[in-house]
């Protein structure tokens, strides 16, 4: 998450980025929940890059609502992979 926010124009305050670092855990915690399996840990990196792009992308447009900034970076994220995976010969 730190990485993404030192790339991005637009500063949050502390109380701000740890608002969206708790919905990158939370997020974070419902992939690995759900079962989700990477190839390697470098994919399970660049997963956890894309929710911190997603949450902060949103957050720039003004959700600060936890809960919101998570489900939403889990829907994009989904969408995403969803996208791709049909992209994929069988």
């Amino acid at each position: 998450m730190m990485e993404y926010l030192a790339t991005q124009q637009h500063a949050f305050d502390p109380d701000e980025i740890r608002l969206l670092s708790a919905a990158l855990d939370h997020a974070w915690a419902s992939v690995q929940a759900s079962g989700a399996s990477f190839d390697g840990d470098g994919h399970a990196e660049q997963a956890r890059r894309a929710l911190a792009k997603f949450i902060v992308e949103a957050a720039q447009r003004g959700e600060l609502n936890q809960r919101r900034l998570t489900e939403g970076a889990l829907a994009r994220f989904t969408a995403a992979n969803l996208r791709t995976n049909a992209r994929r010969p069988e």
